[in-house]
């Protein structure tokens, strides 16, 4: 090998891969221009993605959706008058039992609503509150108890049903202005004489009002298992059932049913004062006596 060829080796061994002015642009172009290109389309891109379509201005919405609260609170007045059971089956109950969709009874018909009747006032009421099948609780709908009795009350007279809705409960503060209990009271006055007249005059209303008290429970929380006997329990009025029960006495049926027993939970899964439970354990127990 000649001096000269190993000179010009030598010098090939030090130079890079850029040899000419055109390959330093294109290495210049391919390792920032190009990348900064991604970037800006990969920023552009994921920008768009959580922009509204073209033509509609969602931003109000938008804004108002980021600062909505967790939880919402809905103010219902207590004291408007109740509906009908004819006007709760117009308005929820129509719609599947005037045609018989999803094998709702239709509305009518003797013989699908006879082995229904048959089960009791509490049991249809129940399913009713509760939801049965593809029948969603109240229908769907969101009533008051006694406007779901109404509308099985009117239901099932259509089909030869002879129930009877509960009364709905007199609001306490309209019992307490109520000018009809001040006579009972100025009438007990004069008859301080005789020791047993205000202590009867007393105990009637207390009595009164422990029973509603007990009753309104049980339909709130008690009535889902007693009233068709759900994991055992004993139903409302049966005698044979609750018979060896009565006599454990009632303090035992009470402790029972505040500390729970069985499938039921503590106070049956309500949060019922110890004397409200007891309230309604009287209630059932007199009703199956």
């Amino acid at each position: 090998m000649s001096a000269n060829d190993h000179n010009t080796a030598h010098e090939e061994a030090h130079t890079g891969p850029i040899k000419t002015p055109q390959q330093l642009l294109a290495a210049v172009f391919f390792s920032f221009v190009v990348p900064i290109f991604a970037i800006i389309g990969l920023v552009y891109y994921v920008t768009s993605a959580n922009k509204p379509s073209a033509g509609v201005d969602n931003s109000e919405r938008a804004v108002a959706q980021r600062i909505q609260k967790i939880g919402t609170i809905e103010i219902r007045d207590a004291n408007r008058p109740l509906k009908s059971g004819e006007e709760v089956y117009k308005a929820q109950c129509v719609a599947c039992h005037d045609s018989g969709a999803a094998g709702a009874p239709k509305f009518g018909d003797a013989a699908a609503w006879a082995p229904r009747l048959a089960t009791g006032f509490e049991a249809l009421w129940n399913s009713a509150l509760k939801g049965k099948n593809a029948m969603a609780a109240q229908g769907g709908g969101d009533h008051n108890d006694i406007e779901i009795a109404r509308a099985v009350v009117y239901l099932t007279a259509a089909a030869g049903g002879k129930f009877t809705a509960p009364a709905a409960p007199a609001p306490a503060a309209d019992a307490a202005a109520s000018p009809a209990i001040e006579p009972v009271v100025t009438a007990a006055a004069p008859a301080a004489a005789s020791p047993a007249a205000p202590v009867a005059a007393t105990a009637a209303p207390a009595t009164v009002a422990a029973v509603g008290a007990g009753e309104a429970l049980y339909k709130q929380a008690c009535v889902a298992c007693h009233a068709s006997g759900v994991a055992g329990s004993p139903k409302l009025g049966d005698k044979a059932a609750w018979a060896p029960r009565i006599k454990t006495g009632l303090d035992m049926l009470t402790a029972s049913v505040i500390k729970g027993k069985g499938a039921m939970p503590p106070k049956g899964g309500s949060a019922a004062s110890d004397a409200d439970i007891r309230s309604a354990v009287e209630y059932m127990v007199s009703a199956s006596q």
